[in-house]
C-alpha cells in the first residue's frame, strides 16, 4: 500500500475542511461572534489589513459587537470598511469605540443565509472529491508504471475513498450544525 499518497490526500482534505470551516464561521447567525468580522479589511496607512490587526473585537452581549481600534485615527476607516462589507450592519461610532448592534434575522434572510451556507459546503465537497480524483489518478499512473502492485493500488484506492467519505461527513455535520444556528429564532 502506498501510504504517501494517502497521507498527502488526507493533509489536503484536512486543509480543505479547515478552509470551509473558516468560511462557514463568517456566516451570520442570531448571535454575535467575532469571526463575523474576519473578512473585513481596513485601510491602514494606505494598505488593506485585517480588522483584527488594527483593533480588538469583543462580544459584551449576545447581539452586540464592540470594536476598539488601537489608534483613534483608524476609527473612520473601520466604520467605512464595515459599511462597505455585505454584512448589512450599521456601525455606531462614539469617538473611541464602534458598536455593532445585530438586529434579529428575518425568516427570509435566514433562508438566504442557509442557501449561501449550502453553496459553501458544496464547494468543500467538490474540493474533497477533486483531491480524491487526483490521488486516484496518481495511483493509477503508479500502477501503469508498475511502481506498485495492483492489489496495493486497490487497497490504497479503498483507503482514499474512506478518507473522502469521512471528510464529506465532517462537512455535512458542519452544515447541519451551522444551519441549526442560523435558523434558530
Amino acid at each position: 500500500m502506498d501510504a504517501k499518497q494517502v497521507k498527502t490526500a488526507e493533509e489536503r482534505m484536512k486543509k480543505a475542511v479547515e478552509t470551509i470551516r473558516h468560511e462557514v464561521a463568517t456566516i451570520r447567525t442570531n448571535k454575535a461572534t467575532t469571526s463575523l468580522l474576519d473578512g473585513i479589511r481596513v485601510e491602514y496607512y494606505g494598505n488593506p489589513v485585517p480588522l483584527q490587526q488594527v483593533a480588538s473585537v469583543s462580544v459584551p452581549e449576545a447581539r452586540l459587537l464592540v470594536i476598539q481600534p488601537w489608534e483613534r485615527s483608524v476609527l473612520p476607516e473601520v466604520v467605512k470598511a464595515i459599511q462597505k462589507s455585505d454584512l448589512g450592519l450599521n456601525p455606531v461610532d462614539d469617538g473611541t469605540v464602534i458598536r455593532l448592534n445585530l438586529p434579529p434575522l428575518t425568516e427570509e434572510r435566514r433562508k438566504d443565509l442557509v442557501k449561501v451556507l449550502g453553496k459553501i459546503v458544496e464547494d468543500g465537497r467538490v474540493r474533497i472529491r477533486t483531491i480524491r480524483h487526483e490521488a486516484n489518478d496518481e495511483l493509477k499512473k503508479l500502477q501503469r508504471d508498475h511502481k506498485i502492485s495492483e492489489d496495493d493500488g486497490k487497497k490504497t484506492l479503498a483507503e482514499i475513498q474512506k478518507l473522502t467519505d469521512r471528510y464529506i461527513t465532517l462537512l455535512d455535520d458542519l452544515f447541519h450544525k451551522k444551519q441549526a444556528e442560523v435558523m434558530e429564532v
